[in-house]
């Protein structure tokens, strides 16, 4: 858990579930998953993945943490908060009940703006229509290429404040880009070691896309092994644009 994150977009992260496993090629190369040993450090009761059918691959297991449920409780200044930035909250394996008292704290604090982000996008729109979705909860899904646009329309359906996609890593075009009650787009591309290649124009196709739209766009990074050394440039310019934060 962290008061303070190296993410752009967000303050700070706040990890009530870890563990995960690959259901799309966006997990590839998860950040996660490497950090994995050092999770097992972390006790909790543990819900291990005993080869559920909508995954696809090796992952770790995930492990929830009651423990951590009180913390944004004691932040007292405002923050804008990453939900499970090493996790999915809505994989099949965290528990209904628990996304129910994760929801609860959120409600409960609402001097706090949340980001949840998901690759679950079914489980996502089941589970939506049965939460009293809070005004301080934003909702996003991951779309990494084309075949992962089917989350967008999952995310439509979502009663959230503002809705975003996560367009990263970005490992093809997306054909077609529909925003409509779409509120905010992230992209960027893959970093780390074996890191796959972004093209610029799938980018800027993003790009304008949102501005045609008038949705904010905020482009993450390039990428690449050493992802600082590329910059955050996209034409000239830093693309830095969110939400306004509910009051």
């Amino acid at each position: 858990m962290a008061d303070k994150s190296g993410i752009e977009w967000t303050e700070a992260t706040w990890n009530p579930v870890t563990g995960c496993d690959r259901v799309s090629v966006g997990c590839d190369n998860c950040y996660a998953m490497a950090l994995a040993k050092r999770l097992k450090s972390m006790g909790a009761e543990k819900y291990q993945n005993d080869g559920d059918p909508r995954t696809s691959g090796p992952g770790f297991g995930v492990t929830i943490h009651p423990s951590a449920l009180d913390i944004p409780r004691r932040w007292r200044a405002p923050r804008v908060v990453f939900v499970n930035s090493m996790s999915d909250l809505f994989h099949a394996q965290v528990p209904i009940e628990f996304i129910h008292d994760v929801f609860d704290v959120m409600r409960e604090t609402p001097q706090h703006t949340y980001q949840i982000l998901t690759k679950r996008s079914l489980r996502l729109r089941r589970i939506a229509e049965r939460i009293d979705w809070p005004a301080n909860v934003w909702m996003g899904v991951s779309v990494e290429n084309a075949d992962q646009q089917i989350r967008i329309d999952h995310l439509r359906s979502v009663p959230a404040a503002v809705r975003f996609l996560s367009c990263e890593p970005l490992l093809g075009p997306l054909n077609n880009l529909d925003l409509r009650e779409i509120g905010w787009v992230i992209a960027g591309g893959e970093s780390g070691t074996g890191h796959r290649p972004m093209d610029p124009e799938w980018v800027r196709d993003i790009r304008d896309a949102c501005m045609e739209a008038n949705v904010p766009f905020f482009f993450k990074q390039w990428g690449g092994r050493t992802p600082k050394s590329k910059g955050r440039e996209l034409d000239g310019r830093k693309w830095d644009s969110m939400p306004a934060l509910i009051a």
